[in-house]
């Protein structure tokens, strides 16, 4: 596998603000998320609603420190 598991996430909204801010920093990422959780009411029950945030490999290290700043920021 080319990608590593980064963060979770419970929040689409927040994944999707953290692609940004990583892909700002040049990180390519992919989320990754069960369908069943993106409806327009999204489930959270279970982990159904949790966005899974992958980064390459290579850019494990520095997506961490990106991710630590970011949360850092809420």
């Amino acid at each position: 596998m080319k990608y590593e598991l980064l963060v979770e996430l419970n929040s689409r909204m927040e994944a999707e603000l953290l692609k940004s801010y990583l892909e700002a920093q040049e990180v390519s990422v992919e989320l990754f998320q069960e369908s069943i959780g993106q409806n327009i009411y999204p489930v959270t029950i279970s982990g159904m609603g949790t966005v899974q945030v992958f980064v390459p490999k290579e850019d494990i290290i520095e997506a961490q420190e990106v991710l630590k700043a970011f949360l850092e920021k809420e």
